[in-house]
């Protein structure tokens, strides 16, 4: 056997035992994997494709099962769907399979994202803020102030659940 014949298998086995390692620590989308591997020295002549082509054979690699997992977590750290359906879309999972993963979440847990900006908005500003609005300022005498502070807070919020990644009917049913 030629050493550059066995070099070549041994690079393939230390790509795949990277990979292996990589996906037992938490769940990675093909790209994500894709990415990692060739950034590493010995995966220069190993046919990355074929590599991941069998991880997701051996169900090792699952995209489906990634999509839902970073759902998941995004929504635990309060971000609305928009703004996860782009950290997906960075990572290159396809469209059909964000879609699907979100049904498959919210269906599970019985989810709706307008609890969740309320959730988000409760935790930002508190509470009693949230629905009272700042009514309480109304005693000054100076109705057009108020009203003016109104809307530049309501403007802050809307802003906020944006920046979150919430939609627009989202956003409006919830600070409207």
């Amino acid at each position: 056997m030629a050493k550059s014949e066995f070099s070549k298998r041994d690079n393939y086995s230390r790509c795949l035992n990277s990979a292996i390692y990589s996906l037992a620590m938490r769940e990675h989308s093909r790209q994500e994997i894709y990415n990692k591997l060739r950034r590493k020295a010995f995966s220069e002549d190993v046919d990355l494709e074929k590599l991941l082509d069998e991880l997701e054979q051996n169900n090792y690699l699952n995209e489906q099962r990634f999509a839902e997992s970073f759902v998941r977590s995004r929504i635990l750290r309060g971000q609305g769907p928009h703004k996860i359906a782009s950290d997906l879309r960075r990572r290159g999972i396809a469209g059909s399979k964000i879609t699907a993963a979100m049904k498959a979440v919210m269906q599970e847990n019985d989810f709706n994202w307008r609890s969740l900006a309320i959730e988000q908005l409760e935790k930002k500003y508190g509470a009693a803020k949230v629905f009272a609005g700042e009514a309480g300022e109304a005693e000054n005498g100076a109705e057009s102030s108020n009203a003016a502070m109104d809307s530049k807070e309501k403007a802050r919020r809307m802003r906020f659940l944006a920046s979150r990644g919430f939609d627009g009917e989202v956003i409006r049913a919830v600070v409207d």
